[in-house]
């Protein structure tokens, strides 16, 4: 106990330079928490340190600004470390993209950070000692996130919530108040262990309570739940493993088609018999299948086998002298006829078009992806797929909004099909937290997601983030799976957000009462 007095008195009493110091240094060791490491005690020790650091500043004569700065430096440790994978995508293209590399991997977390800075910033206006600064901790550190999944298109990765990547008994809570709300009540602990540097014990109890009552209940979930499969529908996940730099080298485009057919045309399961829906991943061929006929006649090899085939493509839509492009998603029913297209609406900043483009593309920076700016769709939508229940397409950095991946004006899908190209993301930690990201979301919305990602990791994920048959990193072949069946409409799906603003709602209330107490 005495030494985490100790260790308590030194943080809150770090001036200058050293409090950057400290601060850097807790978030850089909280983004361990993250995958693919799944060291879920960084993150609260991380926000302890945090807010004995803001004790720190709101002794000194501009707390305020100090707060920020203090604010700022954790997030900026905690984005660097835990987004260093940004980088691999400028070595694709090392002629055209390199230059950028050290920006993009200095800027990005540094613009992030001011979420966090900002409201650490309006913290320091409601702080003063005892238990309610923890709630106005975590009510302004989850306010912070949420815009930060909001503001600008949104960049929801590595919320706090997925700090519990070890535990998918705590994910399961993202069924009731999703991760947002989850990552409220973590960084709700976080803070409370604060209390523990002052030997006030309450506080922390409690939350160590709460959660030890979340994990209850998420083994409770895992160990009642039964998990049907649908009858008559067996899929096959193709993952060919073709590095992003062979993708689009035309002298490898017949290469790359014939692994493509080789693997989703290998012997049938015999347990599973022959697949009903075969899906190949995002951008799947490195070429607009529409309009390449001979791909097209080998694709009704499957529709005449009676089977269904989704497939990413580009697209490219001509309107008089302008050409559009597309990042889409074809689904090709048993039988022939035209396909139903899907096109993503939620496109990559830098990655699929240049925020700004006439100011920043004069500066000589243009989106990683080759070919033109792709134009967006209009919104996820509920499709037909032929035997098997409705389905909703998310094209790779779709899946990552919680709350955004459904029709609001349609029947609840079936199941989610989710295309990507992780590698972009690179070898490690990039594809594992993705990954994450999209079982969070099958947690949330109660329905299963099938996952064929191009270099990995492919896998079907039932309602309840459990990983079926998954094909991990940089290997070829496929995922033979049943579809599961959805279950009952979580809580989560039915009422969004507002259970995270109820969850706000909650902690000021209870930090206006803790104050005037």
């Amino acid at each position: 106990m005495s030494f985490l007095l100790r260790m308590a008195a030194g943080l809150r009493g770090l001036t200058g330079w050293r409090r950057w110091l400290a601060a850097f240094a807790l978030g850089a060791v909280s983004a361990t928490s993250f995958a693919p490491l799944n060291f879920f005690p960084a993150l609260l020790i991380g926000y302890a340190g945090l807010l004995l650091l803001m004790d720190g500043a709101d002794a000194t004569p501009a707390p305020v600004r100090r707060a920020f700065s203090a604010g700022w430096f954790f997030f900026f440790g905690q984005f660097l470390v835990g987004l260093h994978w940004i980088g691999y995508p400028f070595l694709i293209n090392p002629d055209a993209h390199l230059w950028m590399m050290p920006f993009a991997l200095v800027s990005m977390p540094a613009g992030l950070a001011l979420f966090g800075a900002l409201f650490c910033r309006l913290a320091a206006y409601f702080w003063q000692d005892g238990p309610a600064r923890i709630f106005v901790f975590a009510v302004m550190l989850a306010t912070a996130e949420w815009l930060r999944g909001h503001i600008f298109t949104g960049f929801p990765w590595n919320l706090s919530a997925y700090g519990w990547g070890a535990s998918l008994s705590v994910l399961q809570t993202a069924s009731l108040i999703g991760a947002y709300g989850l990552s409220f009540l973590t960084i709700l602990l976080g803070g409370a262990l604060a209390e523990l540097g002052s030997a006030r014990w309450r506080v922390p109890a409690a939350c160590a309570f709460l959660f030890a009552l979340l994990w209850g209940y998420g083994a409770y979930r895992i160990a009642s739940t039964t998990i049907t499969d649908v009858p008559g529908v067996s899929l096959r996940l193709v993952q060919p493993n073709i590095p992003q730099t062979e993708k689009y080298d035309r002298t490898l485009t017949l290469r790359n088609w014939q692994r493509l057919m080789d693997l989703s045309l290998r012997p049938d399961d015999k347990a599973l018999g022959r697949p009903t829906h075969i899906i190949w991943p995002e951008a799947a061929m490195g070429f607009a299948v529409a309009r390449a006929p001979g791909a097209l006649d080998q694709i009704g090899l499957f529709t005449a086998r009676g089977q269904t085939l989704l497939t990413g493509s580009d697209r490219i839509e001509r309107n008089g002298e302008t050409l559009s492009f597309y990042n889409s998603l074809y689904l090709f029913l048993p039988g022939g006829g035209l396909p139903t297209v899907y096109d993503k609406f939620h496109l990559v900043p830098f990655g699929e078009y240049v925020p700004f483009a006439n100011v920043l593309g004069s500066l000589g920076i243009t989106k990683l992806t080759t070919g033109g700016g792709f134009s967006s769709g209009d919104g996820p939508k509920l499709l037909a797929a032929g035997g098997a229940p409705p389905v909703t397409a998310l094209i790779c950095y779709e899946v990552i909004f919680p709350h955004a991946v459904t029709d609001p004006k349609a029947p609840r899908p079936g199941w989610f099909v989710n295309i990507t190209d992780d590698s972009w993301f690179g070898p490690w930690a990039g594809p594992r937290q993705h990954l994450l990201i999209t079982r969070t979301r099958a947690i949330e919305e109660g329905i299963p997601i099938a996952r064929a990602a191009n270099t990995g990791i492919s896998s079907v994920i039932d309602p309840l983030g459990r990983l079926r048959a998954p094909l991990s990193l940089g290997q070829s072949g496929v995922v033979d799976a049943r579809l599961p069946a959805a279950l009952p409409q979580t809580l989560y799906s039915r009422f969004g957000d507002l259970l995270f603003l109820l969850l706000l709602v909650t902690g000021a209330f209870a930090a206006f009462v803790l104050v005037r107490k």
